[in-house]
């Protein structure tokens, strides 16, 4: 059976200085974004729920895990049994809705048992979701047969287990909600997840290579707790990221005219609409968007930078 262990540690450099200098080349570590679900819970066959897998060596993180991620990583040629780290922003369906089933799959699913520890993260609240969901579903939730780490983490922590290295910041969304910056080596990425304007999350992400931010609705704002072009025209502003990648769009919305309406607010960086099945490699350079893959395709070829 699986073992839960609750912790939420500040980071510990792991580096003891120790390694001797190598006189071979060293080849850069490459770290590549897949856009897993770049929409909302409306029906939408280019835009699923949100999901996006960062991988960099052994490192497979998912950030939230919206319905239909099972479907999206086999779609999309993503090793679903191999992931070692899921992040959960909140707690609202849209976000969370495939961990259920992710987690029946890897219970279940995986010839022979998975025998990789998985570490599930998130605010505070996450140890009482995951109990709800096993007397729900069942105790495969919480006792997969392979070793499970939960780890709530507050507003202001850093924590790192050797593979991610992950910092959270609150955002004006609900009492829990918060945004991820993850340090690699190959770069660093900046996730929203749901938010509104909110004054720490300039300072938070500033200088990430890459920044998936939400954009739910067109300018003036209907609600708060959700952001708006104007808005993230201020954040990408303030956060300098190599690449923008908007999410989220509530129709009548268009998620393809979310960048224009950016640039139209005064951001002049580079933007573009995050879809299913869109990959960035960092580490060679600035970050590179591919071209649109086939199902169950890679492919190499990058477009020119936008702005």
């Amino acid at each position: 059976m699986g073992a839960i262990h609750s912790t939420a540690t500040a980071i510990r450099d792991s580096k003891d200085g120790s390694a001797k200098a190598r006189t071979t080349s060293v080849v850069p570590p490459l770290m590549t974004l897949t856009v897993l679900g770049s929409g909302t819970l409306v029906p939408d066959h280019r835009r699923h729920s949100a999901a996006f897998l960062l991988s960099e060596g052994n490192a497979k993180l998912l950030l939230d895990c919206g319905s239909g991620i099972l479907d999206g990583m086999d779609r999309y040629g993503v090793a679903w049994s191999q992931l070692t780290h899921i992040a959960l922003s909140h707690f609202h369906t849209d976000h969370i809705g495939g961990l259920a089933p992710l987690m029946f799959a890897l219970s279940h699913g995986v010839a022979p048992a998975r025998t990789t520890p998985l570490s599930i993260v998130g605010p505070p609240g996450l140890e009482r979701l995951l109990a709800a969901l096993a007397e729900a579903y069942g105790g495969h939730i919480v006792e997969p047969g392979f070793e499970l780490s939960v780890v709530e983490l507050a507003p202001g922590d850093r924590w790192s287990d050797g593979l991610v290295d992950l910092s959270v910041c609150s955002t004006l969304h609900t009492d829990h909600s918060v945004a991820y910056r993850w340090r690699g080596g190959a770069g660093s990425v900046g996730y929203t997840g749901d938010t509104g304007e909110s004054p720490a999350l300039g300072g938070f992400l500033a200088g990430v290579d890459v920044l998936i931010v939400e954009c739910a609705f067109a300018d003036p704002a209907p609600t708060e707790t959700h952001l708006t072009p104007s808005g993230v025209a201020a954040l990408a502003g303030e956060v300098a990221p190599g690449l923008v990648i908007t999410t989220h769009a509530y129709p009548p919305l268009s998620p393809d005219d979310v960048p224009e309406l950016i640039r139209q607010c005064g951001y002049s960086g580079r933007v573009r609409a995050g879809y299913d099945g869109m990959r960035i490699v960092l580490g060679r350079g600035s970050p590179s968007v591919l071209s649109r893959p086939s199902v169950h395709a890679e492919t190499t070829q990058c477009d020119a930078p936008s702005r």
